[in-house]
């Protein structure tokens, strides 16, 4: 199996040996399989992996893309999600949602 062209992290706000703490496990519920379906109706070449905290709390539900290392703010609706695959479609990143 190839590797894939691009990763998308997105937290899910899990601590060593803790309970999730944050808001990003609480505000992505059902987002991770329209992600993924998301990928699919587009045909991109891109797997999604959930991590630890990110420790973007303030500004989160945090997603990242790798190997780009774009690090995307208040990822928690459909509309954010089809404008983050849009940028990656387009090759231009959605600019309202980076985390600068």
């Amino acid at each position: 199996m190839a590797l894939p062209e691009k990763l998308i992290l997105v937290c899910q706000s899990f601590r060593l040996g803790k309970e999730p703490k944050g808001i990003c496990h609480k505000q992505t519920d059902g987002l991770l399989q329209y992600i993924e379906e998301g990928i699919l109706d587009r045909g991109l070449d891109v797997q999604v992996a959930t991590t630890g905290c990110l420790k973007q709390c303030e500004k989160g539900p945090v997603l990242v893309i790798q190997p780009d290392n774009l690090w995307f703010k208040g990822v928690n609706s459909e509309e954010a999600i089809d404008a983050i695959l849009d940028g990656i479609e387009s090759g231009t990143p959605a600019a309202e949602y980076l985390l600068s």
